[in-house]
């Protein structure tokens, strides 16, 4: 038994050690405070020019708002919007279209239809190259919005953008946009995925050109015209699944980058419950592990490490009368859940969520698995019934 206690103990100590480290070592990820200033009334000398490219696949439920958003932001320069249809199978084109006549805004709207899908090319990355060749083609732009189909963006939106990359000269600025959070699988889940994520990229070391950490939200990726032609544009990453990360890695080697937090500008499609969650983590968690089971295995017991063991250790102490694990777990505790709390006011959720903060870890680490248990049989990667080149087998083309 005393064998058992000092084990219990001694991992104890490990992830206070490791939240300790977490909480002032790590950028202080868990501030979410890296955001963009309401710049409404800051006018650039000269408004640059810009194009937006939204690749869409099946979004007739979301498309027309996102369209509508982006037709209507306050920006002085009329700028075009690029819908890449990437073979749709419902409504996604008529839907679109119908937004921008609703505004009167149909001359900006220009769709694309997508051109086959080629080998070792993602199908988002695809839809967005060909907006980009097309924009190349026919305009002069500084910048162009990547954005996603169920984005809507709040009206100063691209205006606040393009004055944070203009002011500090950054080749790339990303918004980590605010997610659907309405059910209590969403509440337990989402809020987790953005603490989790600024965790393993902290924004403040994304934001530090002398960090080599680099990340971006592909859902809204503003990216200077000079640096997508640096980086030979996205030809250079058109295989990688994780490509915000990719694409914003490849721009820091060259220019600055920023990625923040947005609570204005927010995403509408809400997920199918857990699975919807589920789906989406475990589409790319093993390729964040770049594919190895080693690393697998240590994320995995660093999970249980870092978010369970604090639990079931104050349970034993409290169970044996251990006052030493209970004021180490306690003090554990009180800097892993306290963590949490800024990322809950984000999203508005009642604070005594964070007490899920262990059972959402637990749920992430299946979904980990599961990523690697999909790679295994070959179905890694799929999204909306597609894998890269449109292959839908072979484990070995990932």
């Amino acid at each position: 038994m005393n064998g058992i206690i000092l084990f219990v103990s001694i991992v104890s100590f490990i992830s206070f050690c490791i939240w300790f480290y977490l909480i002032f070592f790590r950028g202080f990820f868990w501030l979410c405070n890296q955001k963009i200033k309401t710049t409404s009334d800051i006018k650039l000398p000269q408004n640059p020019k810009i194009a937006v490219i939204i690749p869409a696949r099946n979004e007739q439920d979301v498309i027309g708002s996102s369209i509508t958003s982006l037709l209507q932001q306050d920006y002085e320069n009329a700028f075009p919007v690029i819908l890449v249809d990437d073979d749709s199978q419902d409504q996604t084109v008529r839907k679109a279209q119908e937004a921008a006549v609703s505004i009167g805004q149909q001359k900006r709207l220009i769709v694309l239809h997508n051109k086959s899908l080629p080998v070792n090319w993602t199908g988002k990355l695809w839809a967005l190259s060909q907006g980009i060749d097309y924009v190349q083609q026919h305009y002069e732009v500084d910048y162009m919005l990547l954005t996603d189909a169920d984005i809507v963006h709040h009206s100063t939106n691209l205006k606040e953008l393009v004055i944070k990359a203009a002011q500090n000269n950054l080749g790339l600025t990303s918004l980590m946009v605010k997610l659907p959070c309405l059910s209590w699988i969403e509440k337990i889940t989402i809020p987790a995925f953005i603490f989790f994520f600024q965790k393993l990229y902290p924004f403040a070391h994304v934001n530090n050109s002398k960090k080599n950490i680099a990340a971006a939200a592909g859902g809204c990726v503003l990216i200077k015209q000079e640096a997508l032609i640096k980086i030979g544009g996205l030809g250079s990453i058109a295989s990688c699944l994780i490509d915000d990360c990719a694409l914003a890695g490849k721009v820091k080697k060259h220019f600055k980058i920023w990625l923040g937090l947005s609570d204005r500008t927010c995403a509408i499609r809400p997920y199918d419950g857990l699975s919807g969650v589920w789906s989406m983590v475990a589409r790319t968690a093993f390729t964040q592990l770049n594919y190895s089971y080693f690393l697998l295995l240590m994320t995995s017991l660093g999970m249980i490490l870092t978010y369970m063991i604090p639990v079931f250790s104050l349970i034993l102490g409290v169970v044996g009368h251990n006052k030493f694990l209970i004021i180490l777990n306690i003090l554990t505790l009180i800097m892993m859940l306290g963590s949490y709390l800024p990322t809950l006011k984000l999203y508005k959720i009642n604070l005594l969520t964070t007490l899920t903060l262990p059972f959402a870890a637990f749920l992430y680490m299946l979904m980990t698995l599961d990523s690697a248990r999909r790679h295994y049989q070959g179905k890694g990667g799929v999204w909306k019934n597609r894998i890269k080149g449109g292959v839908q087998s072979s484990s070995n083309i990932l």
